[in-house]
């Protein structure tokens, strides 16, 4: 075991083995056009062995800041508005609210056991977190930042993702091999999905038509129709997958295969891996870009972040960073 405590990390390897296992001169067209030229791409990086958050400037790939967070940080998610952060930090059992204008922690919430991952109503009004020893996704009011409810689940809920409408939540449980789907108006489970062993993250497509579940154990991805909640196919990939993202056109998956250290690059239109990129040690974070032209990689093993891009499918760049980064994401913040 490396590093000072028992991380996050090791906690789904600990559970498998129980399981048994010109153009730019000319003005803006559009408000939309307009605001995004008020903004800037900024990738986050969870720390799990250095308790702090990396932020990575998109524009130059560097480090522009590092933030002191809770014990064990995680999970990490953007809000829409760019002007939040939400940190899960396993170790100390709450998550941290980082304003991104001044890069500082200005509110921590205890939530449930060991939260590993984290996602935000498309609103901005809630935020979902996986609490993974206590079998339960906390429900965060976000002009607030208290907890207004929980949700009991699978076992071992270690990745969750809200739908494009922001009407349910999809939360991968490592240890039943399902994935519970949450009414966001209930805050109730309406639906139980089996899919492989070791479900340890979720990613739902643009169009909210599709998610693809990234199965740690058996070293696959499912495919499930969101209209029914069923599987519809099993994608091979490479050896313990512990996360992906899905381009914002919705035409790639990006996986990063834990095990093999590499990300498997699935084509959604046939269903198959068209491309594998070496990356760096253990590869257990992966966000795409909100231009979707490039992909960030957290290296746990190698203290790092592999940058690919979406043009040629290569490693660009590789950008030092704490020990054990773990969950990634990727947006637009406010200038």
């Amino acid at each position: 075991m490396r590093g000072r405590r028992f991380g996050p990390g090791r906690l789904l390897v600990a559970a498998a083995v129980l399981a048994g296992m010109t153009a730019t001169m000319a003005p803006p067209t559009s408000a939309a056009s307009a605001e995004r030229q008020q903004q800037r791409t900024v990738t986050y990086v969870a720390n799990s062995d250095s308790d702090t958050v990396s932020v990575i400037d998109a524009a130059t790939d560097t480090v522009a800041a590092t933030i002191p967070v809770g014990d064990g940080p995680a999970g990490l998610a953007l809000t829409p508005g760019g002007t939040r952060v939400y940190v899960a930090n396993a170790d100390s059992n709450d998550v941290s609210v980082i304003d991104t204008s001044s890069n500082a922690v200005i509110a921590t919430i205890p939530v449930g056991g060991t939260p590993l991952d984290v996602a935000v109503s498309p609103g901005g009004a809630r935020v979902y977190v996986a609490d993974f020893s206590s079998n339960t996704v906390s429900v965060i009011n976000t002009s607030t930042n208290t907890v207004i409810g929980t949700v009991p689940v699978g076992s071992a809920p270690s990745g969750l993702a809200v739908t494009p409408g922001g009407t349910r939540v999809y939360v991968a449980n490592f240890s039943s091999g399902d994935v519970s789907v949450i009414s966001t108006s209930s805050n109730a489970v309406t639906a139980t999905i089996p899919v492989g062993n070791g479900p340890v993250e979720v990613a739902v497509t643009p169009g909210g038509t599709r998610l693809y579940v990234a199965n740690f154990i058996s070293d696959d991805v499912s495919i499930i129709n969101t209209a029914s909640n069923t599987v519809t196919g099993t994608i091979p990939v490479g050896a313990a997958p512990r996360a992906l993202d899905v381009t914002p056109g919705g035409t790639r998956v990006y996986v990063a295969n834990s095990g093999s250290n590499d990300v498997s690059v699935i084509n959604t239109a046939t269903g198959t891996v068209g491309t594998t990129i070496p990356v760096g040690d253990s590869p257990r974070g992966l966000a795409i870009t909100p231009s979707g032209s490039r992909v960030y990689v957290a290296n746990d093993l190698s203290g790092n972040a592999s940058v690919i891009s979406t043009s040629t499918n290569t490693v660009t760049s590789t950008i030092a960073l704490g020990n054990g980064p773990f969950g990634v994401d990727s947006g637009l913040v406010p200038e």
